[in-house]
């Protein structure tokens, strides 16, 4: 690989930063399907007010990757090779990951965590022991197989505070959420300059508050069941629901960060056990359409970057699909309601570069007659 597709890269993930800044307008959602055939399946929305312009990124193994020190320049942090072939979502044409799966069915996106988001303070002895905040979701899918090993990894080494200095001296603010092909999930935060690791039971994340306080936070809706309510007698009088629906009555509509989260663990933990992969895959998108955002339904002020500073709206981008146990990764974009997909399987893992598949297609529709 020759130096200037090295310098690009470190550039793409510099540059990246500058999208993750500490600003409101970004409400991402991503849960786990179990399928009763030993298949997982992996949902996420990318909801933005920046158009991301993402692409299909896919790196193949053995590809150089520089670390961006504490001083924010390229391979003063640590430097890694790419032991495992990843394929996912970039944001504007830069190659690094904002979602994506591996060769080896791991899984997971970047999540926005402008309150609560606060990296290591980074010696510059430690410089290269470290990496910057933007780039943690693409050490981990070409570095690691499982979620135990990405436990273990992250614990050896540091995300440090490197700032953009064109865009306010921000730290990209971002929390990471980890899924394997055997199931487990795990939440890596880095809060008030430490590393918190969490299992993650419910397989759920949103954006803030810390996780722990999602998970705190369920306990206020232990009312909530799939199963519809009886009806309600007094006095002999009886006063039935209105309608079906009557278990999840109450059940957060809007689109915050803590409703989302209440929401996607009910609409996910309901969903049936006794089906497929196939079956499971179908059922994501439906949940999924749970968080689609219309477009004007969170309009941004003038005063918010998101909004390119003229004010605009907030859209869900890109929304992701994966097969963990197949291996293919499915894509639909906000401009149609196709769905994409593509296969891990086919990858050329011996490339040399970095592929790029264009994704913001024209719509397309079956004809029936």
């Amino acid at each position: 690989m020759n130096a200037r597709m090295m310098k690009k890269i470190v550039a793409g993930s510099l540059s990246l930063a500058l999208v993750f800044t500490p600003l409101l307008g970004n409400a991402c959602t991503s849960f786990m399907l179990k399928a009763n055939d030993g298949g997982f399946v992996y949902g996420r929305t990318m909801e933005f007010g920046l158009a991301l312009k993402s692409q299909l990124m896919v790196i193949p193994r053995n590809l150089h990757m520089l670390g961006v020190g504490v001083d924010g320049k390229p391979g003063t942090g640590l430097n890694w090779d790419a032991k495992y072939a990843v394929a996912g979502m970039n944001g504007l044409h830069l190659p690094v990951l904002l979602d994506g799966m591996n060769e080896k069915g791991l899984v997971g996106g970047l999540l926005n965590a402008p309150n609560t988001a606060q990296f290591q303070a980074v010696a510059p002895a430690d410089s290269a022991n470290s990496i910057s905040s933007a780039q943690i979701l693409t050490y981990a899918l070409t570095s690691f197989a499982t979620v135990e090993e990405a436990r273990a990894g992250f614990e050896k080494i540091k995300v440090n505070r490197s700032t953009i200095p064109q865009f306010h001296n921000e730290t990209a603010p971002v929390r990471m959420t980890l899924h394997d092909a055997n199931g487990k999930s795990l939440v890596i935060e880095y809060i008030k300059g430490q590393l918190v690791m969490t299992d993650n039971p419910t397989t759920v994340m949103t954006n803030d508050p810390v996780f722990r306080d999602q998970l705190n936070n369920i306990g206020n809706y232990a009312n909530l069941s799939s199963m519809e309510r009886p009806a309600l007698v007094i006095n002999g009088a009886s006063y039935g629901p209105p309608s079906s629906g009557s278990g999840l009555h109450g059940l957060p509509g809007d689109y915050e960060s803590p409703s989302r989260f209440i929401r996607a663990l009910f609409l996910s933990s309901s969903a049936p056990t006794n089906y497929s992969t196939t079956q499971q895959l179908n059922t994501a998108w439906h949940i999924l359409g749970s968080f689609d955002i219309p477009p004007g339904a969170i309009t941004l002020p003038a005063t918010n970057a998101y909004g390119g500073g003229a004010g605009g709206v907030e859209t869900t981008e890109w929304t992701i699909v994966g097969d963990m146990k197949n291996r293919v990764y499915y894509i639909k974009m906000f401009g149609n309601t196709n769905v994409q997909a593509f296969d891990l399987k086919k990858i050329d893992v011996n490339a040399k570069d970095i592929k790029y598949y264009e994704v913001n297609i024209p719509q397309t529709y079956i004809q029936i007659n």
